[in-house]
């Protein structure tokens, strides 16, 4: 059989101007709609959310599990992270300003970046990395097994039953573990530089409370209940939406994690330029 001329398809039909074009423009066209075909499906997802987080039936046995492991099976791994971050920063810190005769404003720096930056931004990250994969490797694993679809058969709708508990306890717990996070980081900070560092511990201690408000404390809060928010929706989208059984289910949990890590830092940005009221957006 003679071969097909070069410019036939496989299937002896002429290849046509537009297949060219198409091919040409795709890998230009296809990031961007990708990326808008995502806001749209985060949309939906928001909107489903919301909607079915403010209409019965309201089952507060499901919001207090959630709580119980986003907030109290987290408590461990956030205070040894914060522990150890107030604890290398104030080694490097106090190193640094006793070239210039200022170890004295460690206390101050540390407590204010603890306060505003490092605790609520270490502990959304350790929420994601333990919670926020283990939600999304749930959800997606109910997906694939059609257990999602067996609530749906049952009545049950389920953003409401899977996600809106998660959702508002993330909201809610991952500020508190940020107040942990700080606290356990001002003790790791004291720990070194007083003991090992040599920094005056009434001078520390005075810095900290002359300098930290509760304003600071505040901004912390609100970015880590913005930062538990937006960990949670993205586990649970990617999660809600899993394909290809069980490696749709690991690649789901690989997506999730990466993408609220990289949101948290982006948010924090965006919140930081917000509240400082510069024009850095």
């Amino acid at each position: 059989m003679a071969d097909a001329a070069p410019n036939e398809e496989p299937n002896g039909e002429p290849q046509g101007l537009g297949a060219v074009v198409k091919a040409a423009i795709a890998p230009v066209v296809d990031p961007p709609m990708t990326a808008l075909a995502e806001v749209g499906v985060m949309a939906r997802l928001l909107y489903e959310t919301f909607m079915w987080a403010i209409r019965p039936p309201y089952r507060f046995y499901l919001l207090i599990d959630a709580l119980e492991f986003l907030g109290v099976q987290s408590i461990f791994i956030v205070g040894l992270t914060g522990t150890f971050v107030g604890g290398v920063f104030s080694l490097q810190l106090i190193t640094a300003l006793r070239a210039f005769g200022a170890e004295s404003q460690a206390g101050a720096a540390i407590g204010l970046a603890l306060a505003r930056e490092l605790a609520p931004v270490f502990s959304a990250l350790m929420i994601t990395s333990r919670a926020g994969s283990a939600m999304a490797t749930e959800i997606a694993s109910m997906r694939v097994t059609n257990q999602i679809d067996a609530l749906t058969t049952m009545s049950v709708n389920p953003v409401q039953y899977l996600i809106v508990p998660r959702v508002i306890a993330a909201t809610i717990a991952t500020p508190i573990m940020a107040l942990l996070a700080f606290l356990v980081g001002i003790g790791g900070a004291y720990l070194v530089g007083v003991y090992i560092m040599g920094v005056d511990g009434g001078i520390f201690f005075a810095k900290v409370t002359w300098n930290v408000d509760v304003d600071d404390v505040l901004q912390g809060l609100v970015k880590a209940a913005v930062f538990g928010f937006a960990l949670t929706m993205i586990a649970c989208r990617h999660g809600f939406y899993a394909t290809g059984g069980a490696a749709g289910v690991g690649l789901a949990t690989n997506r999730a994690v990466v993408q609220a890590s990289v949101a948290i830092l982006i948010l924090d940005y965006v919140l930081t330029a917000i509240i400082i009221g510069n024009d850095l957006l």
